[in-house]
């Protein structure tokens, strides 16, 4: 019998950005079965081949036939029908790598071969979600001779890198001093690829503060004011704010902050214009130099909505589709006596950072829940010790609000999620 083990090259994290470089490790082994008397047979392995493979499962029906017709093409040029591996429908897949042809293994004999793929810079992150999931495999398929045909899904997790809209107008260099030293004519100039200009802006993007103010009110009068350092964050990055309560005609007595993310799933007739390529739906969040410089994309999201309704609902009262709701993290506070606070929400590693494509639109938002009351006062003063004695009854009120905000990738080497050997045993 014959073993298949693959192991990724970057074996601390399974976890690759678009447009980086999938390397995996393929090693076939000759094991000795329980049959003794075949001891010295040679095992003859006709084929073996691998690639990519990133699979769409949803909740509902999707009108895609254009795509489905020339990936069955390009499925129908191969050996391997990689659509009946596994369950979904294959949305990108890479062009098949033979690894070898009639290979023939002695007892205990092995052989290891290297695989190396780029993960399509224009395909959709890894994503679970209620309605839609994205996930990607790495598919390795064998053949004996007159035998069916053994394949071995790698999982491995994918995120999203926006691409530069107009990546001419802001040139990089590998350093920083580079711009200011003097250029040598006899040094080679090293060439900048599209993945690192994308990080390099990317990182711009994250580190950039510009600070909002949101005044917070109701009906009864002025609550607070809030303060957010910045728009944009990365994965494993804190969400820090400050709440201001000075000057205020309400009280608030406690507050709740939780971060969300946002599944809206598109209508579905929006998917017969989809068949063109997945750059017009997925590059809608790229980000553009011009933009960011002039802050732009700051600015837009300076909007919030304020909402007394469930927020599970479809639509919120300003008619903005709001789609499933899951909440990440939650943080709580009680600050009836506080004039200032600060607001701290980490971001988890493993979630999904937002992401468009043609079927779902994911974004996120920092969802706020204020308990508000009108009585000023914190109570009558105790004679006897000198403190404040809080009132045993507090009318109160629930206020809502929705503050979007943005979340990017991290680096995949900053991420720990050790990858583990995968194998396949052929009888």
């Amino acid at each position: 019998m014959i073993e298949i083990k693959a192991k990724l090259v970057r074996a601390d994290a399974a976890i690759y950005a678009t447009g980086e470089r999938v390397e995996c490790l393929i090693e076939f082994i000759h094991k000795v079965g329980e049959n003794i008397e075949n001891v010295n047979n040679n095992e003859n392995l006709a084929w073996a081949s691998a690639q990519l493979h990133c699979y769409r499962k949803t909740s509902f029906s999707v009108n895609s036939q254009g795509k489905s017709l020339d990936l069955s093409e390009m499925i129908g040029k191969t050996a391997l029908d990689a659509v009946t591996q596994a369950p979904g429908d294959i949305i990108i897949t890479t062009k098949p790598k033979i690894l070898f042809c009639d290979l023939k293994l002695k007892v205990n004999e092995s052989k290891i071969y290297f695989f190396n793929e780029f993960v399509p810079r224009n395909g959709p992150p890894t994503y679970k979600g209620h309605d839609i999931k994205y996930f990607y495999r790495l598919t390795i398929a064998t053949q004996r001779v007159k035998s069916k045909v053994q394949t071995l899904a790698v999982p491995i997790r994918v995120l999203p890198i926006p691409p530069i809209a107009r990546p001419d107008e802001l040139p990089i260099t590998e350093e920083t001093n580079d711009e200011l030293a003097p250029t040598n004519p006899f040094l080679e100039k090293r060439e900048v690829s599209e993945l690192q200009t994308s990080w390099h802006h990317l990182k711009n993007v994250i580190a950039r503060r510009a600070p909002k103010f949101y005044r917070i009110s109701n009906k009864r009068g002025f609550v607070g004011r809030f303060c957010l350092f910045k728009p944009a964050y990365k994965l494993g990055e804190d969400i820090v704010g400050s709440l201001d309560f000075a000057n205020c005609n309400v009280r608030c007595v406690q507050f709740s902050v939780k971060l969300q993310i946002q599944e809206i799933c598109l209508p579905c007739n929006n998917t017969k214009n989809s068949n063109s390529d997945w750059n017009d739906s997925f590059y809608l969040n790229s980000l553009d130099a011009a933009s960011v410089a002039s802050e732009v994309a700051a600015n837009n999201l300076h909007k919030s909505s304020t909402s007394g309704n469930n927020n599970n609902n479809k639509e919120d009262l300003c008619g903005e589709q709001v789609g499933e709701v899951t909440t990440q993290v939650t943080s709580h506070q009680v600050c009836y006596a506080m004039l200032q606070t600060q607001v701290v929400v980490p971001i988890p590693l493993h979630v999904t950072p937002s992401f468009r494509t043609d079927l779902v639109d994911v974004r996120w938002r920092l969802h706020f829940e204020f308990v508000t009351s009108t009585m000023m006062n914190f109570g009558k003063e105790n004679p006897v010790e000198g403190e404040l004695q809080s009132p045993p009854k507090i009318p109160v009120e629930t206020m809502m609000w929705n503050l979007p905000i943005s979340i990017y990738s991290a680096n995949p080497l900053q991420i720990y999620s050790p990858s583990q050997a995968h194998s396949l045993l052929i009888k």
